[in-house]
């Protein structure tokens, strides 16, 4: 479950984990079924994505170790590429297929 504490409002309540790389590497590709993702990494880093064989668009969201909203990403269609902001290095990054509006920009979560 991945919940906005800044707004008290769910974001989701089912999400899949990623912490390994190759997991992380899989990411939601070749899935029919629409799921939520939480990768975690062990140090915050620059984030580039793809979204090849994901055949749905995605929100991105990008946290810092404080588990705060960093950047968004919104529609992430499939087949493209992504860069986060060469500024900001996220700890979690959360793929959301199930999207909503309860998060915004410097909003602290918990999962």
């Amino acid at each position: 479950m991945i919940t906005n504490l800044t707004q008290n409002k769910l974001i989701s309540e089912h999400e899949l984990r990623a912490n390994t790389f190759l997991k992380q590497a899989l990411g939601l590709m070749f899935r029919i079924k629409k799921h939520n993702l939480i990768m975690t990494f062990p140090t915050p880093r620059k984030i580039s994505l793809h979204n090849f064989f994901v055949f749905y668009p995605l929100d991105i969201l990008l946290l810092n170790e404080k588990k705060e909203i960093i950047e968004i990403k919104h529609n992430f269609k499939p087949f493209t590429f992504y860069n986060g902001n060469k500024n900001n290095k996220a700890k979690y990054v959360i793929e959301l297929a199930h999207r909503n509006n309860n998060y915004q920009s410097k909003d602290k979560v918990e999962f």
